[in-house]
């Protein structure tokens, strides 16, 4: 009778680590990083790619986990309940749930997953094997399973799920450096461009263009020797050519092109005619995603594109440089002009030129001002005034203070911004 109590036992305290090690498992295998694994199994680390192979079909391991968790549980709880009837009679049944709910919750579900939680990697990596041949074994008995599942799913609008999916992974990977950056694990710098690039879908060309009132254009009818010296000013290498008025944009002229062709002239300028090397223009619609920009970018081998709008008017510019910037910050070289844009002061305020991208002052000031709406932070101000301000003015919004300083003709040239540490951001906020 002692031997066959010992082996009932053994039985149980077996069944219950079994049922620890598909519930460690199962969470293990939940939070290991895949990306951490993605980067073993290109080291070389085989359980790396076992774990991999069981993460792309989770149906798999949740059906084989589930199965093997119920089916020792339910056995350990029988084996005991039979065990303590017959040595307390008919209160055996009140002993075994509680003392089989104790040893399941504490060393077959709290204990095993708390561990899995805290090295799932490594607790990952050392189960995936026995995981494996576990699914394997349970195959014929798991494929009943997934058939009953497969035919709930039918039900289920899977394209919608689809789309959430990829979503919530966009939002994941967001979500994960910002947190990684508030922890200090992750440099400001490098948060912005890491995020910069997930903001590429997010943004239209139109966004980040240069404006066609800032652009750098060439009269297709000056003299070459105008041309040059205009040129010789210019900080670009690429400058848009027009005819009879300036929104005509009829080529590109590109300096190489120019000298290239002097030389050939043997610097002869009475021989030169600049349209005869300008560069066709590429005209692209403002609705078009950077992204998709920068990609056309890449294929086309360009540089430099004309932006329209939906009556075929130029609206302005955008040029590969612009895009990269939205993920690097500013690129400067040895020949660009140096403007002070954002000008931070000593009390706090920040003074803005009127043209200076939202997302700009946002990245350098690390503030969070919304830019559905407008894209430059006086384009912000007149959509909440609902008018053009006067200099003087103050208007209070977001959660910032902004004070117009100085005004030309209908556009606002610089701007005062404060943020307001006691303010509450809101959608409207009361001018002052």
């Amino acid at each position: 009778m002692t031997l066959e109590i010992g082996l009932t036992l053994l039985v149980v305290l077996t069944l219950i680590c079994l049922s620890g090690f598909f519930s460690g498992s199962e969470t293990a295998l939940t939070a290991a990083s895949r990306a951490r694994m993605h980067a073993l199994e290109q080291e070389g680390n085989i359980n790396a790619g076992r774990v991999n192979a069981l993460l792309t079909e989770p149906h798999r391991i949740i059906g084989a986990v589930l199965l093997g968790n119920n089916l020792v549980n339910i056995l350990a709880s029988a084996l005991t309940t039979s065990l303590l009837i017959s040595l307390f009679g008919d209160v055996g049944v009140l002993y075994a749930t509680i003392g089989v709910t104790v040893l399941v919750v504490i060393f077959a579900e709290v204990l095993p997953k708390t561990y899995a939680l805290a090295f799932s990697d490594r607790f990952a990596l050392a189960i995936a094997p026995a995981m494996q041949a576990l699914i394997v074994l349970m195959r014929p008995f798991t494929a009943g399973i997934e058939f009953i599942v497969r035919q709930i799913f039918r039900f289920t609008p899977t394209e919608k799920d689809d789309d959430a999916n990829l979503l919530a992974a966009h939002e994941e990977i967001r979500g994960t450096i910002d947190l990684q950056t508030k922890e200090g694990a992750v440099a400001r710098h490098d948060a912005d461009m890491l995020g910069g690039v997930l903001d590429l879908r997010d943004l239209q060309i139109d966004d980040i263009m240069i404006h066609r009132t800032k652009m750098e254009t060439i009269n297709a009818d000056d003299p070459t020797e105008k041309v040059i010296d205009e040129l010789l000013d210019s900080q670009f290498t690429r400058v848009p050519i027009w005819k009879d008025q300036p929104e005509n944009i009829v080529g590109v002229l590109h300096t190489k092109d120019l000298f290239a062709a002097l030389g050939r002239q043997s610097w002869d300028l009475s021989k030169i005619d600049i349209m005869s090397f300008a560069l066709e223009p590429w005209f692209v619609p403002e609705t078009t995603s950077v992204k998709v920009q920068l990609n056309a970018f890449l294929k086309r081998k360009a540089q430099l594109a004309l932006v329209v709008d939906e009556y075929g008017e130029v609206q302005g510019l955008i040029t590969l440089e612009d895009i990269l910037e939205e993920i690097v910050g500013q690129i400067d070289d040895e020949h660009d002009t140096q403007e002070a844009n954002i000008r931070p002061q000593h009390d706090g305020t920040v003074n803005v030129d009127g043209t200076v991208a939202i997302r700009d002052l946002n990245r350098f000031m690390n503030w969070d001002l919304p830019d559905e709406e407008a894209t430059t932070i006086a384009g912000l101000v007149i959509h909440e005034a609902e008018n053009i301000p006067e200099p003087g003015q103050v208007f209070k919004f977001y959660g910032y203070r902004f004070e117009i300083l100085r005004k030309h003709r209908n556009k606002i040239a610089a701007i005062r911004v404060k943020p307001l540490s006691n303010a509450t951001p809101a959608k409207v906020a009361p001018r002052l």
